[in-house]
């Protein structure tokens, strides 16, 4: 689950979070790596068994109640409900719909649907978060071209990772990667550090190069990375129920998440179960 980052100066943001300045998960001692491992197992399993379980004719509250019980037996808490009272267990979001979309008994999925589930949750006080877009079924819509993208793009920005990189050197490839797929990237939108809560430093992992950032990664330090690769939009804009998401152009969008430890290497990924990659 990402931050989301407001173009313009407002009152309120409904999914906001602000992290202290000193807050950051560091995998120091192997009780926190093992402590992260069982949450990113809980979080990868969860979404991969849901992305199976789906099909046409499903509403998205039956396949969100289907995760909240595999997340249940893991011991583990919906992360979202947790953070900000999210009305469902998951974010299940359907078609033009980007993010945060709301488990509901009246939306039914449809053969060829483009569908993201973003799957994050607490276990024994650690956090750990996935997330994947997907074709139901047969690619009536041609969205996989998209999907495909997404999934590519993040796969190279992880491998990018390490300690010592610039984090807007990663915003930047991500942006590249996508003008070449022929796509675009929504910008307030981002990934964010994660491990003793939902949301922590570095905040604002961003798919573009954000001008004047000269963070780096650090060594040891727990990120979710996401990609959020457009056919249209470059901005998510909020709707009335006060959590979807969907483009300020239409379109649609794909969105592909795995929490990773950073290395002076190639990064752990701890999602890596989601299968997200095959």
């Amino acid at each position: 689950m990402f931050v989301y980052l407001n173009q313009l100066i407002i009152a309120r943001v409904q999914c906001a979070y602000v992290p202290s300045k000193n807050s950051h998960m560091s995998i120091t001692k192997e009780d926190e790596l093992i402590g992260m491992q069982q949450a990113s197992q809980a979080v990868a399993l969860t979404l991969r068994q849901m992305i199976n379980f789906a099909q046409p004719g499903m509403t998205t509250k039956t396949l969100d109640e289907y995760g909240a019980s595999i997340l249940a037996d893991f011991g583990a808490k919906s992360a979202p409900f947790l953070t900000y009272g999210f009305p469902g267990w998951t974010c299940i979001s359907v078609g033009n719909e980007f993010c945060h979309g709301i488990p509901s008994h009246k939306r039914l999925l449809k053969e060829g649907d483009l569908v993201n589930i973003d799957v994050s949750a607490e276990l024994n006080g650690f956090w750990a978060d996935n997330g994947a877009s997907f074709v139901l079924g047969e690619d009536i819509h041609q969205h996989q071209k998209l999907v495909d993208a997404s999934k590519e793009i993040l796969r190279k920005a992880i491998n990018h990772i390490k300690g010592g990189v610039k984090i807007s050197a990663i915003g930047h490839l991500i942006e590249t990667e996508a003008k070449k797929s022929g796509y675009k990237v929504i910008k307030n939108l981002g990934g964010h550090g994660i491990g003793r809560s939902l949301h922590e430093q570095p905040e604002e992992l961003l798919n573009y190069k954000s001008k004047g950032d000269q963070r780096r990664f650090k060594k040891h330090s727990v990120v979710a990375i996401e990609t959020f690769i457009a056919t249209d939009s470059s901005f998510a804009t909020e709707l009335n129920d006060g959590w979807t998401m969907v483009g300020n152009r239409g379109g649609y969008m794909a969105q592909h998440e795995h929490t990773i430890v950073v290395t002076d290497g190639m990064p752990i990924i701890l999602t890596a179960m989601n299968e997200i990659w095959g």
